[in-house]
């Protein structure tokens, strides 16, 4: 009921305003009567939708059917809420819809692929069954989306190439559908803009996924140790002896057991804490080559696909303005 409370011409509002209180005898008065002065269009679809639910509301369902022809005619988008009016209207305007021949709800999907790799979503509906074509118009150029007998909901899917196959140019085009039953034709068009921009390259790559270096080099396991502690335990045994046996031994026969069981103790605790020399890891050094291999290969093959996306488009399209029937 927007639609209605919206009106400008007094005559129109006053026939709302009988329909609004159940005066159906004067909403059709006032309906005809608007409709022989000056009204926009959109005036002019509302005072026939207000004779179609005041008929509809009287049992009249042919003269409520030739109401809503009239509706449609004027505007192919208007749709009913089947929980804002009554069941016989809503029926009387279907019924309206598929007596006529319509081309409604065309769409076209904001969408951005690379050309030749993608399509446009194109969606319409037809209330008849018809010969349909669909053509996208503009830029010096006419393209041909798709054609054919079609009725209902339709889903096309244009590539928005030229017939040798490149894309369409940049620019605005104006998508037109066509549809044609015996003499009777209507067609609905979108315009749309084309924009074209480069395609993205791809990174090079240092790594591959789940797989990391490993160390070249490793530390092997302390093979000084036991000798290590011979030297400790000798030479404790020598100090040992020193100490024990020195009432018997001369004076150089202490100085060299002491000096000999000293450098066995200094000699084990060296071979104890001394570290064993990194060597090279032969199975990590083969395996980080065979890693190193994929990964140049993964490059090489980036730099082929950047030098092929250098030469493609990215195409962007989207629609510009809402439908507009012709």
């Amino acid at each position: 009921m927007g639609a209605a409370q919206a009106a400008q011409n007094a005559t129109l509002r006053r026939a709302q305003q009988a329909y609004d209180n159940l005066e159906y005898r004067q909403v059709l008065t006032l309906a005809r009567a608007a409709l022989r002065e000056r009204l926009t269009g959109a005036e002019r679809a509302r005072a026939y939708e207000l004779l179609g639910f005041t008929y509809g509301a009287m049992d009249s369902i042919l003269k409520a059917v030739d109401a809503f022809k009239q509706v449609v005619l004027l505007d192919p988008e208007r749709q009913l809420d089947p929980n804002r009016v009554s069941p016989k209207a809503y029926s009387a305007f279907d019924v309206a819809l598929r007596q006529v021949l319509l081309v409604r709800q065309l769409r076209v999907d904001s969408v951005s692929f690379v050309g030749g790799q993608g399509a446009v979503p194109v969606r319409f509906t037809v209330t008849q069954p018809a010969r349909v074509v669909a053509r996208a118009i503009g830029s010096g150029a006419t393209v041909v989306i798709d054609s054919g007998a079609w009725n209902g909901q339709v889903n096309l899917r244009w590539p928005a190439r030229l017939p040798g196959g490149d894309p369409v140019p940049a620019g605005t085009y104006t998508l037109v559908v066509d549809a044609r039953l015996g003499q009777n034709t209507f067609s609905a068009s979108q315009p749309i803009r084309v924009s074209h921009g480069r395609v993205d390259t791809l990174p090079s790559v240092t790594s591959l996924p789940g797989y990391q270096f490993l160390p070249e080099t490793e530390i092997p396991p302390q093979s000084w140790r036991p000798v290590g502690l011979a030297f400790l335990y000798t030479g404790g045994a020598l100090v040992g002896t020193l100490g024990l046996e020195s009432s018997s031994l001369g004076s150089s026969s202490k100085r060299e057991l002491g000096l000999v069981g000293g450098a066995a103790l200094v000699t084990g605790f060296v071979m104890m804490l001394r570290k064993p020399a990194a060597r090279p890891a032969q199975a990590n050094i083969l395996y980080n080559h065979l890693l190193r291999d994929q990964i140049a290969r993964r490059n090489q093959d980036i730099a082929k696909e950047n030098v092929a996306r250098r030469q493609q488009v990215q195409v962007t399209v989207a629609p510009v303005s809402p439908v507009t029937p012709k």
